[in-house]
């Protein structure tokens, strides 16, 4: 399956787009150039066919590490992501699949697509639970994008703070991600995320990264974002 998958994938690429998706994915190699709703309608296609050996055949043959196309990496994501599953099931193709993002395009993609998440939230919430724990920049990635993701709501606001303002990581895209979801946490529960910046706990980056973006929203008044600029170190 993987090799008739490669040659579809290589049928939908273009050049033009390989070039621009190149130019947002610094640092990734092997990218064929084939647009996001083109790759949903083929992983919706490969999942409702049999998924199961398509994943299989995934998990042994397909990474960065054995210069598999950032396509493919995506499209395994999106199919764990569409194909009808029971939860567990789901849980044990993510683990395969999670290690294996190396970069902020599949994981963002890919996160934003588990909808699952919002119907399973108990299960969900405790599944990301050792992944918001990884050392690892692009797994600590996936656990806090699916907070942003899928977490967002009263049930869950205060441990989506806590764990964003308890994070510790060295890598851009971790920070970039807590300062990402702190800004939407601040338009939907500005008086809580307000508590959390005027703790003054994180790290100079992230916090100024965090009241940037805050600052970049339409759906914040003129006179916050004033004085959320006196708040940057």
């Amino acid at each position: 399956m993987i090799e008739n998958i490669r040659m579809r994938l290589e049928q939908l690429s273009e050049e033009d787009y390989k070039k621009f998706n190149e130019n947002l994915l610094p640092g990734t190699e092997h990218v064929l150039g084939v647009r996001m709703p083109k790759l949903r309608t083929l992983a919706k296609e490969v999942a409702k066919e049999d998924f199961r050996t398509y994943l299989d055949e995934a998990h042994e043959k397909i990474s960065a590490d054995q210069g598999s196309y950032h396509e493919e990496i995506m499209l395994e994501g999106l199919v764990i992501a569409y194909a009808k599953m029971e939860l567990e099931e789901r849980f044990f193709y993510l683990d395969r699949f999670v290690p294996k993002i190396y970069n902020w395009a599949v994981c963002d993609c890919c996160s934003n697509t588990y909808k699952f998440m919002e119907k399973y939230q108990e299960e969900s919430f405790a599944y990301i639970d050792k992944y918001l724990h990884s050392q690892r920049e692009y797994e600590l990635r996936f656990g806090i994008v699916s907070l942003l993701e899928h977490f967002m709501n009263d049930t869950y606001i205060d441990q989506v703070l806590a764990i964003c303002e308890r994070t510790r990581h060295e890598g851009y895209y971790v920070k970039m991600a807590v300062a990402w979801t702190l800004s939407i946490c601040y338009v939907k529960y500005p008086a809580k995320t307000r508590m959390l910046l005027e703790k003054n706990t994180m790290d100079d980056f992230t916090h100024n990264k965090t009241i940037q973006k805050i600052r970049e929203s339409y759906r914040v008044s003129r006179e916050e974002k004033e004085e959320l600029k006196s708040w940057k170190r």
